[in-house]
């Protein structure tokens, strides 16, 4: 397949290693920045980036940009038709207004908060223990996570995702709270806490607090390889879904849809 990557800095340096290692050719780099990028673009220019994708003769694209670039980015894309897998994180309040673009142009697009095999396991083993866990009141609940100090956005993708999975399976929290707490915090509400340090790949930890006991499910990323491979291998997935006709264009989907 022939790959496009939108933002070609860290991240996308190792998602175009992974796509090579599994015999995927790289037929554009777009970035703003980066010196090695083959096309450099100026900052807010999305139209240039979507000429870019277009003229590399790209099957399906990869966007791992920035919180402030990526909603430019999606919406100049999606009128190309091609498979968009986004690893961009801090637009989840605009998925509703995604999804209808994508309706409305017949684009194709797939994003997630977390790409690797082992956090979207996670996702499962935390529904599951949340489940069990609610028929006992004196567990309660809490996330934290800790990611780099270069991490624009706070708390990260994947924490708002785990409390979201904790909150559809629980009759205990009904809001999430991300700042520190300068009062007592109210039953209803689940503490989404970050740290930002060093070179932290990225740990996320769900916690289940009571008298006699703590459990803790933790995923500790290594390095970011796990999410540049789970990136490759969902769009492999996305356009295999779209070819087989077991998703149709014109939405947004997510890993739940594809693993």
């Amino acid at each position: 397949m022939k790959i496009a990557l939108v933002g070609y800095g860290k991240m996308g340096h190792m998602i175009e290693k992974c796509a090579l290692s599994l015999g995927h050719e790289i037929c554009a780099t777009v970035d703003v920045l980066s010196p090695d990028a083959s096309v450099k673009i100026p900052a807010g220019d999305y139209q240039a980036v979507a000429r870019a994708v277009k003229e590399s003769g790209a099957d399906g694209v990869i966007e791992f940009s920035h919180p402030a670039s990526v909603m430019g980015n999606i919406k100049a894309l999606l009128p190309l038709g091609l498979p968009l897998v986004v690893g961009t994180t801090g637009w989840n309040d605009k998925h509703e207004e995604v999804a209808k673009l994508a309706q409305e142009c017949g684009g194709v697009i797939m994003t997630s908060s977390n790409f690797s095999i082992g956090v979207n396991m996670l996702y499962k083993i935390v529904r599951e223990a949340v489940k069990i866990l609610d028929e006992y009141p004196e567990y309660d609940i809490a996330t934290w996570e800790a990611h780099h100090n270069q991490k624009a956005d706070s708390p990260s993708g994947t924490a708002i995702t785990l409390a979201n999975v904790i909150l559809e399976n629980t009759k205990k929290k009904n809001s999430i709270v991300t700042d520190a707490f300068h009062e007592k915090p109210l039953p209803g509400q689940l503490h989404v806490s970050s740290t930002r340090c060093g070179s932290i790949p990225g740990t996320h930890t769900v916690f289940f607090d009571s008298p006699a006991d703590t459990i803790e499910i933790t995923h500790r990323a290594r390095s970011r390889e796990g999410f540049a491979v789970g990136s490759v291998h969902a769009l492999e997935r996305l356009v295999e879904a779209i070819n087989n006709g077991r998703l149709k264009k014109g939405a947004l989907y997510g890993m739940e849809d594809l693993f």
